[in-house]
């Protein structure tokens, strides 16, 4: 996915212009409408300062949760337009819309260097479904767009895909390019040996994924509830541990493929087992084939642990998406962190470690050790989507990379 990105674009290609930038501003508020995460808010930062440097007239726009009739006061981005300012160290506007005369009035009024914070986009019903005349009338006020949402980008909406039929260039901003570079960089082009970690508790949510995963690597390794579907599907006795029997066949196929790949299948040889799922359960240890009856898995055991550090331990690439257990209560969270600690150290020694989105990046964030991870994704859907191979609609609307022309006769130096 070769996709033009803001830094293609230089001084003379932004002073002055009237920038549509797509954010994801989708934060989480408390009752007071607090931000209690301003992670997306601070992602956003480096794209809109290289464009200000630059010149530009910054217009940002963003969902913000599933407002259903219209506006909605509660899902306001004004707490974000004041988190940005304060990031900014400048005054960011609310416009009251995203769209219509008021808008365009605020763009007309602007000079370089401005950044205005657009009102939700899904205020209007047309957002989500990409509405012809809505997409028109959004792109109207504006000289170009730039999409540094990678969270949305597997969406077909219209401040993601639809504004591009009517604004040119139609960019990547920072954000987006790096999540392409990692994401569709690694499964496509990633340094062998490859690994996927792929978890969480069903396999029915992450077939696809997992399926496009063992083709492209050479060790899969399966955690989380998931992992019981497979043992069932092995024969083995699970006790009341979470299956889902509709996929027990899939199961079987994946297990089948593998073997007949020769890539190699890492399922736990022990498990954590408890009494009840809850932080105060009974727990114990046992072998994977030994899960007593009225027990459930919920966590790896520790020579599940040593043995993924061992399949890892050479591995150049590694896809982590979805936990090992339930991380979010301390009895079974420790698989899950043993798979950080991996990862902490190969990353160390070189290795390209991509944790894609969801629990998993939680977990890393939990253990404080996300900075020592090679890249996290801010997008969940978006990530699964791209590791399944697919094309995402926000990306695919943009602007390709144009290769640079190469001279017949360069000078010294080859090509240019």
């Amino acid at each position: 996915m070769s996709k033009r990105n803001v830094a293609d674009l230089v001084e003379a290609d932004l002073k002055g212009k009237k920038v549509l930038l797509r954010c994801d501003l989708n934060v989480p508020l408390d009752d007071a409408k607090s931000i209690t995460d301003d992670t997306r808010i601070r992602a956003s930062v480096p794209t809109i300062e290289y464009l200000t440097s630059n010149g530009a007239r910054v217009f940002a726009c963003s969902h913000l949760g599933r407002p259903k009739d219209g506006p909605d006061p509660a899902l306001s981005l004004g707490p974000c337009a004041v988190r940005l300012g304060e990031l900014l160290k400048k005054e960011v506007k609310l416009a009251p819309d995203c769209v219509g005369p008021e808008v365009a009035a605020l763009v007309n009024a602007s000079a370089d260097g401005d950044v205005v914070l657009l009102e939700n986009t899904r205020f209007h019903k047309e957002e989500t479904k990409n509405d012809p005349d809505f997409c028109k009338a959004f792109a109207e006020p504006f000289d170009m767009f730039v999409n540094d949402a990678f969270g949305t980008a597997h969406r077909a909406h219209a401040s993601t895909e639809g504004v591009t039929k009517h604004l040119s260039p139609s960019v990547a901003g920072f954000l987006l390019a790096k999540e392409l570079e990692y994401l569709d960089g690694a499964v496509n082009n990633g340094t062998r040996p490859m690994a996927a970690i792929v978890g969480g508790s069903k396999v029915s949510s992450k077939i696809t994924v997992l399926s496009a995963l063992l083709e492209k690597c050479d060790k899969v390794i399966i955690g989380g509830g998931m992992v019981f579907t497979f043992l069932k599907a092995q024969g083995l006795s699970v006790g009341s541990s979470l299956v889902e029997d509709d996929y027990l066949e899939t199961a079987r196929a994946v297990i089948q493929k593998a073997e007949s790949s020769g890539k190699q299948l890492i399922l736990p040889s022990d498990i954590v087992v408890a009494d009840k799922f809850a932080p105060d359960a009974e727990t114990k240890i046992v072998k994977k084939s030994e899960i007593p009856d009225g027990w459930m898995g919920l966590d790896n055991g520790p020579e599940a642990s040593k043995e993924i550090a061992e399949a890892l331990a050479d591995c150049k690439t590694v896809i982590w998406n979805g936990p090992m257990g339930v991380f979010e209560y301390d009895a079974f969270a420790k698989g899950t962190f043993a798979v950080v600690d991996v990862l902490e150290k190969i990353t160390e020694g070189g290795a390209c470690t991509i944790i894609g989105g969801g629990d998993s990046v939680a977990a890393v964030e939990k253990s404080g050790k996300a900075e020592k991870m090679s890249h996290i994704s801010t997008g969940g859907g978006a990530s699964l989507e791209l590791l399944e191979g697919k094309v995402l609609p926000g990306v695919k609307a943009l602007d390709e990379k144009v290769a640079s022309p190469v001279k017949a006769a360069p000078s010294a130096g080859g090509v240019e």
